[in-house]
């Protein structure tokens, strides 16, 4: 009998490495059928809860799915965004709905596409008859040739996001600590960002925060 084949955690992989090498093997774990949208309860809540951060639930294909008021105050006020335009992957590889807004003025562009395309290969795989993550796939693959070209690439590790720095029209540039929570039983992301106590960037969170996002919109465009 020939010995088994090792088991990816013995080759000491990381999650990202673990999940393509499924995928070449064809035994990627299918979902059932579409993503979820739905976060759970729990989740609201503690948005809504959360002191001088900003929050939000991203789905497995970087829709937003919820936010807090800081997290529109910092990068868009997403409420007044039809679902669609809520997608990071297609903000950031085809532009945001408005053409005269960057990509929130993010300091880390090309490792956010870089991660978006790692994370999409992998979703694409588990959800193979899910229209939505198929459509958007081929979506980005025919309107951004960057997209096209590190999809090409097949990496399967990209640099870890520990910090973003936004170029702000009410506060400037304001640096984050950015955090990412795996919300398993959904295959959603909780992202948070934080800025030290005391800090410039703190302070600059803390007038987001009372600006909310009227108050921002009021100050220009993002």
């Amino acid at each position: 009998m020939p010995p088994a084949s090792p088991q990816p955690s013995a080759l000491r992989l990381t999650d990202a490495e673990s999940g393509h090498l499924h995928v070449l093997a064809g035994t990627a774990p299918i979902g059932s059928g579409t993503h979820r949208r739905d976060v759970r309860p729990s989740i609201l809540t503690l948005l809504d809860r959360l002191p001088q951060t900003a929050g939000f639930v991203i789905s497995a294909i970087f829709e937003v799915l919820a936010w807090n008021d800081l997290a529109a105050a910092l990068m868009e006020d997403f409420a007044a965004l039809a679902p669609r335009d809520r997608n990071l992957a297609r903000r950031a590889f085809l532009g945001p709905p408005r053409p005269d807004a960057a990509l929130y003025g993010v300091s880390d562009l090309a490792e956010f596409r870089h991660h978006v395309v790692i994370e999409l290969r992998v979703v694409h795989a588990r959800y193979p008859s899910d229209p939505a993550v198929t459509g958007l796939v081929e979506e980005l693959l025919d309107g951004s040739p960057e997209f096209a070209r590190l999809w090409e690439r097949r990496d399967i590790q990209a640099t870890p996001m520990l910090t973003k720095t936004f170029r702000h029209p009410a506060v400037g540039e304001i640096t984050v600590d950015c955090d990412s929570l795996t919300l398993a039983d959904r295959d959603q992301h909780l992202v948070l960002y934080t800025a030290p106590p005391g800090s410039r960037d703190s302070e600059a969170l803390a007038l987001l925060n009372v600006l909310g996002p009227e108050g921002v919109r009021a100050s220009g465009p993002l």
